[in-house]
């Protein structure tokens, strides 16, 4: 038994290396943005989400239209992905509702950078979350310390990575997350940062302020990554390798979507299913 047991772990992580096991699976990426600043690194993004369904066999639709949000096309989806998204992003609350749906029917979902910018006046979406932005100093080199050093989506991080990013302070801070990075402070710049304003906006924080996290909400899984501001990150390096292992992480997730899980009739209907 023990010996079946070994085989079938080696023929499970040979073909999430291969793979070839997302041969089934289909990821939507969203990039819609509401009125406001639109990132210039989204056509990278695209592209270079583009080269990992490639890579990686997994079936993608890239969207910035909300009547993809209807539950004929979400029940399909493995995988929901808002890169860079900011402000409003669906144009109706039918839409929002049908996003909601697949959260609680046991979807996935994925939002990089500005995601956490997105819907800012829906308190679920903003618990789904975990948050919503509040402020960034000025784009920099800064280190981020691993606080989850097992975790599949960063294997391939350093302990302490150092790298050039915007560093995202957040408001509304939901109690359910799990943060697996986090920013060093510390190694903001003096001369180019408020610090009085990191002192406001870190809030009860020490030298260590989250940067990454995921959490089981209403029946959904999610992860959030706050990094991912400049276009050539998107290229190759270290932040594509973290996006694919993220990505491996989500799809490698078997749990199945069921619909009759669905319990909301309204988009602002309470959050009943943390699990």
């Amino acid at each position: 038994m023990q010996k079946i047991l070994i085989i079938s772990l080696i023929l499970f992580y040979t073909t999430i290396l291969a793979g070839s096991s997302f041969s089934q699976k289909k990821v939507l990426l969203y990039t819609k943005n509401g009125k406001g600043y639109v990132h210039d690194n989204i056509p990278n993004a695209i592209s270079m989400f583009d080269s990992l369904s490639k890579m990686m066999h997994f079936q993608l639709t890239v969207s910035e239209d909300p009547i993809i949000f209807n539950e004929i096309f979400l029940k399909q989806i493995d995988l929901i992905i808002f890169s860079s998204t900011n402000n409003d992003v669906f144009d109706t609350d039918i839409q929002r509702l049908e996003f909601r749906h697949y959260i609680e029917a046991g979807g996935k979902f994925f939002g990089i950078h500005s995601a956490v910018g997105t819907e800012r006046n829906w308190t679920w979406f903003k618990q789904m979350l975990g948050c919503t932005f509040a402020w960034h100093p000025p784009f920099q080199a800064f280190d981020v310390i691993k606080l989850a050093p097992n975790h599949a989506s960063l294997k391939s991080i350093p302990m302490r990575w150092e790298r050039k990013d915007e560093c995202y302070f957040l408001k509304e801070l939901f109690p359910g997350v799990q943060p697996i990075l986090a920013v060093d402070l510390l190694s903001l710049k003096a001369d180019s940062t408020n610090l009085s304003k990191v002192a406001i906006n870190k809030g009860t924080y020490g030298q260590y302020y989250p940067i990454a996290w995921e959490q089981d909400f209403d029946g959904g899984h999610i992860l959030i990554s706050t990094l991912g501001h400049d276009k050539n990150d998107y290229k190759s390096g270290a932040y594509v390798d973290y996006l694919k292992q993220s990505i491996t992480y989500l799809l490698s997730y078997n749990k199945l979507k069921n619909y009759q899980k669905v319990h909301s009739i309204s988009k602002d209907d309470p959050a009943i299913n943390l699990k």
